[in-house]
C-alpha cells in the first residue's frame, strides 16, 4: 500500500509537492476504510481530489502514472529520452531535473523510493526499507560519465560482481533500475519483493479518454466470477442487463491491416499464419436486456456498440476496480464522474468500500460537487484533497483537513462554493 508521495519539477507543479494516503487520528469509518500497518501507520483506502479546469487535478494522478511507466519502460535506446517532463513555465526549471520519492509498504514492510532525472538521464535512483525508525539502503544507482553505477548493500542484497556488471550494461541511463532488472535472472531479495509489487499491484491510470471496453471485454471472456460481478454490480445499479456473453469470430483482415502486420514485431510464424488464413480472431460481445411489457417478460441482446457511453464506461471502470480489489492494488481514476450519473459515481465508492477484505487504493479526481454532501457519512475528511493554480503556473496541493472549524460548518458543500477552500474556476464578469 502507498503511504506518500514527494514530487517536485513535474508538469505543473514546480515546488515539492507531498500527497499522503496516511490517515488523521480521526477513527471515523476507521473499519472500512483505513488499513493498519504492523508498525502502528494508518492508511487510508480511498482520496480524491477536486479543482478548477486545468488546475493540476490530472497531473497528481499523472505522477503516480509516470511511475508506473518509467518502471516498464522497455526501450533499448540509450538515445531516447526519459519521457519526464518538468514544470515549462519558468526558464530555469526545463534544465533542472525532476525528483520523485514514494514511500510504501510491501507485506507490512516499507520502503521509501527516490528517482531524480532530466529529460534525457536518470541521474539517481534508491531503494530503502525501513527495518527500524532509520531507512536503511538496499542500492543506489548513480549517473556517471553517462553510464549507470550501481551500488548495494551487501549486507542486504549480495551481489556478485558477475551479476553486477551484468545490471549496469542492463540499465541503460534514461530507464528505470527496475526495468533493467526485468531483463536479468538475477536474484535481488528484497529489491525483488518490491520489483513483483511494482508488476502486480500498480495499474495503469484511467481517463476519460481510455478506451476501456476491450480490456473489460478480454477479461469477461476469461473470468465467469469477473463476469458474475458486473451482473450483480449493474442489476444493483438498476442498469437492465440479464447477461453477457462473449465469444471469438473470424474477422477479414483489411489491407491497412495487413500492411501494419507485415511491418510488426509480430514472429514470423504467426505472420506467415495471418497472411495465409486472411483472418483474426476477435471478441464479439452481446448484451442480453431483460424487459417486461404486455407479452409479458422479454429478453432481448445487443452488441456494444448500441450500449450507452454511461453503461460502456461503467463496466470498464468496474472492471478495473474489480482487479484492483483482487490484486490489493492501486488504481487511479482520472474525472469518475465521466459518463456516469453521481447517484452511479457514488454507488462504485460505496460498493470499492465496503470490500474490508482488499487493501487496494483508489485515487480519483472528480468535479462532481454532490460528493461534498457525502462527507461525514461515505467519504471520510483527510481523503479529500484540492489543486489551486496560481498566477505563475505551478499548482498547489492541499487537503482539507489543512482548514480549521471544519465541524463547525453547516455545510462542506456550500463553504467550497462560497470559495472558503479555494480551487474554484475564476469565472470573471
Amino acid at each position: 500500500m502507498i503511504q506518500e508521495l514527494r514530487f517536485k519539477n513535474f508538469l505543473s507543479f514546480r515546488e515539492e509537492t507531498t500527497f499522503s494516503f496516511e490517515a488523521d487520528k480521526s477513527s471515523d469509518m476507521e473499519d472500512i476504510q483505513i488499513v493498519k500497518m504492523n508498525d502502528g501507520v494508518r492508511l487510508l483506502k480511498f482520496a480524491m481530489v477536486y479543482g478548477a479546469n486545468a488546475s493540476g487535478k490530472s497531473n497528481l494522478l499523472s505522477a503516480f502514472d509516470f511511475l508506473y511507466d518509467f518502471w516498464s519502460n522497455k526501450q533499448t535506446d540509450s538515445n531516447e529520452g526519459t519521457g519526464v517532463e518538468p514544470f515549462l513555465f519558468d526558464k530555469e526549471t526545463p534544465n533542472l531535473p525532476s525528483e520523485f520519492d514514494l514511500k510504501f509498504y510491501v507485506d507490512e514492510k516499507r520502503y521509501w523510493y527516490h528517482l531524480e532525472l532530466n529529460s534525457t538521464a536518470v541521474i539517481s535512483e534508491k531503494l530503502y526499507i525501513y527495518n527500524s525508525s532509520q531507512p536503511t539502503l538496499l542500492f543506489k544507482r548513480d549517473l556517471e560519465n553517462n553510464f549507470s553505477k550501481l551500488t548495494f548493500n551487501n549486507a542486504a542484497v549480495k551481489v556478485s560482481s558477475v551479476a553486477q556488471e551484468k545490471l549496469e550494461l542492463e540499465c541503460l541511463k534514461n530507464i528505470s533500475f527496475f526495468s533493467a532488472i526485468g531483463r536479468t535472472n538475477v536474484d535481488l531479495g528484497e529489491i525483488d519483493k518490491v520489483h513483483n509489487w511494482i508488476k502486480e499491484k500498480m495499474l495503469p491510470n484511467i481517463s476519460p479518454s481510455t478506451q476501456m471496453f476491450s480490456y473489460a471485454e478480454r477479461k469477461l471472456y476469461k473470468d465467469d466470477n469477473l463476469k458474475k460481478h458486473i451482473l450483480t454490480f449493474l442489476d444493483k445499479a438498476d442498469f437492465n442487463i440479464s447477461g453477457i456473453n462473449s465469444e471469438l469470430v473470424k474477422r477479414p483482415i483489411s489491407n491497412d491491416m495487413m500492411t501494419y502486420i507485415e511491418t510488426s514485431s509480430i514472429p514470423e510464424n504467426e505472420k506467415e499464419k495471418l497472411k495465409k488464413d486472411g483472418t483474426f480472431d476477435s471478441l464479439k460481445t452481446s448484451f442480453s436486456h431483460k424487459v417486461k411489457n404486455k407479452r409479458g417478460e422479454e429478453v432481448y441482446s445487443f452488441d456494444e456498440f448500441q450500449q450507452s457511453r454511461g453503461t460502456i464506461r461503467m463496466i470498464g471502470v468496474e472492471t478495473a476496480i474489480y482487479e484492483a480489489e483482487n490484486k490489493s492494488a492501486f488504481l487511479c481514476i482520472d474525472e469518475l464522474e465521466s459518463s456516469l450519473h453521481p447517484e452511479l459515481m457514488e454507488f462504485i465508492i460505496q460498493k470499492f468500500l465496503e470490500n474490508k477484505e482488499s487493501h487496494s487504493q483508489l485515487l480519483i479526481s472528480t468535479h462532481c460537487l454532490e460528493i461534498f454532501n457525502l462527507i461525514d457519512d461515505l467519504v471520510r475528511k483527510d481523503s479529500v484533497w484540492f489543486t489551486q493554480k496560481d498566477n505563475s503556473g505551478n499548482t498547489d496541493l492541499y487537503s482539507l483537513i489543512e482548514f480549521k472549524g471544519l465541524n463547525k460548518m453547516s455545510s462542506i458543500l456550500k463553504s467550497y462554493k462560497n470559495g472558503k477552500f479555494g480551487a474554484i474556476p475564476n469565472i470573471k464578469d
